[in-house]
């Protein structure tokens, strides 16, 4: 998609990306499915830099975003912040703005925070250290 994280902690994220034409759907405006997608990243590295400092990771199980203002191109940037991060479960709410500092879309993510060794779609969940190289989505 092309995200590019400008700041990232256990309590606000926020990254930016350039829209292109294939993040366009059939009328010219940004696809849905990327403004979803820009939610979801951004409070998910929220979620599970907070859920890495209890030995835990985190997976996406509700996603609702909302499309507030039609966007043909130009620079997206979301900030996500935490809602509530409890044991078990963490609730994040992200906005994503245009160049004109316009709300474009909104959206919160839930996550259901795993122990490792966890089941996730057959496989035993690994927590992983982030890495440079794991910072660009």
């Amino acid at each position: 998609m092309g995200i590019r994280f400008l700041h990232a902690t256990a309590d606000e994220v926020t990254a930016e990306m350039e829209i292109g034409s294939s993040h366009l759907q059939a009328y010219g405006i940004v696809h849905g499915g990327v403004h979803c997608g820009l939610v979801e990243t951004v409070a998910s590295v929220g979620a599970a830099l907070a859920a890495l400092a209890r030995g835990q990771s985190v997976v996406g199980i509700e996603n609702q975003t909302s499309f507030l203002n039609a966007v043909r191109e130009g620079m997206l940037r979301a900030t996500a912040r935490p809602l509530m991060r409890g044991r078990r479960t963490q609730v994040w709410e992200a906005t994503v703005r245009d160049r004109e500092n316009r709300t474009v879309a909104s959206g919160r993510v839930r996550f259901l925070a795993l122990e490792g060794g966890s089941s996730l779609a057959g496989e035993a969940v690994q927590i992983k250290q982030p890495t440079e190289e794991g910072r660009s989505f």
